[in-house]
């Protein structure tokens, strides 16, 4: 198997557990509302793209007020990202700041696990 297919089976994969985290906080959060299976995919994907594209940008602009505040402004920028996710994708809603900052706190908990789970398997 080629680098390449390997590299767009584990992007996928990444993208159904996220899918995944993404379902199950929705049935555990009051305040996140989400239709569908293809909704949370689609939700999956562009918290994937706003990460690899917006994220960055927003610490870079925001860098003082991380370091001032230790890093904690991260969190900040993290909920403002699945803000934006809440906006762009249809049927996916978040009802607050402090929702989307909670979601996002337990989506990088479950993301690390699940994350985990597949090094472990790729290592055997």
């Amino acid at each position: 198997m080629s680098i390449l297919k390997i590299m767009k089976m584990n992007f996928i994969l990444k993208i159904l557990l996220t899918a995944i985290a993404v379902v199950l906080l929705s049935m555990l959060l009051p305040g996140i509302q989400i239709d569908s299976s293809v909704t949370a995919i689609w939700v999956a994907v562009v918290i994937s793209l706003l990460n690899m594209f917006v994220r960055p940008l927003l610490i870079f602009f925001t860098l003082p007020a991380t370091i001032v505040s230790l890093g904690l402004f991260l969190f900040v920028i993290n909920a403002v990202i699945i803000l934006l996710a809440g906006n762009l994708v249809t049927g996916f809603a978040v009802s607050g700041f402090f929702t989307a900052l909670l979601f996002s706190i337990l989506l990088s908990i479950f993301r690390s696990i699940l994350f985990s789970l597949l090094e472990e398997k790729k290592e055997q």
